[in-house]
């Protein structure tokens, strides 16, 4: 009877998992806010991974030297740049880019959904000079997403 029952805990053991085991994957997508539609929009995703532990250093009272990684291992080389529109074009605010915009996106959603990633965060943010003769600005989006580890 000890043994069956010493048996049923261990399969019952078997099937728990003692640690949530998630991944998570970053989608950026930057969209130009320059007028005249002389900037550059797209969607960025890594497909390597880099540990940041790697590039990180401690500082405190007594060493407070600077970190010195090299900047070239932090870059990425091996990444999905898919184009998209800008929101000004020669004309002004161009709607009709922002719904294509729209529709690659979903697209780009839709498809990591397929591949088991569920959406769980969304961060946004706009940059813009502002001052006079303002040329430059972004509107940039992450879309994090995460899924049970593989």
């Amino acid at each position: 009877m000890k043994k069956l029952v010493l048996v049923i805990a261990l399969l019952t053991l078997s099937f728990i998992d003692t640690k949530a085991q998630v991944e998570y994957k970053v989608i950026t997508s930057v969209e130009s806010i320059v007028p005249n539609g002389l900037g550059r929009s797209r969607i960025i995703s890594a497909n390597e991974d880099k540990n940041y532990k790697d590039f990180t250093s401690t500082q405190t009272e007594d060493d407070n030297t600077r970190n010195k990684s090299d900047r070239s291992e932090i870059r990425v080389k091996d990444f999905d740049e898919t184009k998209l529109l800008n929101f000004y074009n020669i004309g002004g605010i161009r709607f009709q880019n922002i719904a294509a915009n729209d529709a690659v996106i979903t697209s780009k959603i839709n498809t990591m959904i397929e591949e088991g990633w569920e959406l769980a965060f969304v961060n946004s943010a706009v940059e813009s000079e502002c001052g006079k003769g303002d040329g430059q600005g972004i509107f940039i989006t992450r879309y994090i997403f995460k899924r049970p580890k593989q």
